[in-house]
């Protein structure tokens, strides 16, 4: 379980923080971000089971099952940790 945090840590570590900014998340340097741990505390607080978590589009973005045990995607301001918007997989 612990390997997908591990390689979208990596992922997000080595991407460039310009390229992935959005108007949600905006342009946040890099070492300014939560951690992958702090974000899925926040997440597991919320009542989410995070799968995975990487970055996109400046966002930290987790992968995660909610409590009634359907899949989303719930998207986080990386310096923040606000939620920018929840996606429902259907």
């Amino acid at each position: 379980m612990k390997t997908p945090l591990i390689i979208a840590a990596l992922a997000a570590t080595l991407a460039p923080a310009a390229a992935l900014a959005s108007d949600d998340c905006p342009n946040v340097p890099r070492d300014q971000w939560m951690s992958d741990a702090a974000i899925t505390e926040k997440a597991k607080g919320m009542g989410y089971e995070v799968r995975s978590i990487k970055a996109d589009d400046g966002c930290l973005e987790a992968y995660a099952i909610d409590k009634d045990g359907k899949r989303v995607e719930v998207y986080f301001h990386p310096g923040t940790g606000d939620v920018v918007k929840v996606e429902v997989d259907d």
